[in-house]
């Protein structure tokens, strides 16, 4: 059997479940880096919603895949494929923001504007933990966790592009 035949097989039930399937391993992980104390930023959190909405989409489109629904099925993965693009866009952006190439948003880098009542702070700094998205709080392989999502976030989005191509 090829590589290309186990990346593409012949049933469009099997390609959607191998979507779902990346991307239910892909929450997986980064809920296992959460359980080991890496806490998520605001864009973190935003960017999981791509494989929180892309694993039941592509379940759905595996059962209509299954009862020969084929053209519907190929417009959920077409879908698919937009989510995970405009994923990757964000997890480039956060990546940017982490090497500071360009500010993030001023709610999780740090920024102050306007005056400061230093009691509300000192309540603030002691009742809230903020992770700052402009620090990188763990590195696999040289890349961060928002570069590891922009790279499973733009293979997705690839797979699921050449995915609808197909007919059945």
């Amino acid at each position: 059997m090829r590589a290309v035949d186990l990346a593409f097989p012949p049933s469009q039930t099997k390609r959607a479940l191998l979507m779902a399937l990346a991307a239910l391993a892909t929450l997986a992980a980064v809920w296992i880096v959460q359980g080991l104390g890496y806490a998520p930023c605001e864009l973190c959190f935003a960017e999981r919603y791509a494989f929180y909405a892309g694993a039941p989409l592509a379940g759905l489109a595996a059962f209509l895949a299954s009862r020969s629904a084929h053209g519907p099925a190929r417009a959920l993965i077409a879908l698919i494929g937009l989510i995970f693009l405009a994923n990757a866009a964000l997890a480039f952006y956060h990546v940017g923001v982490e090497e500071h190439w360009w500010p993030g948003p001023t709610a999780c880098t740090g920024a102050l504007n306007g005056s400061i009542d230093v009691n509300n702070l000192m309540k603030s700094l002691n009742s809230e933990r903020v992770v700052s998205c402009d620090v990188v709080q763990l590195r696999v392989l040289g890349l961060s966790l928002a570069g590891w999502d922009a790279v499973m976030s733009a293979a997705l989005a690839v797979y699921a592009a050449l995915a609808a191509r197909l007919e059945k």
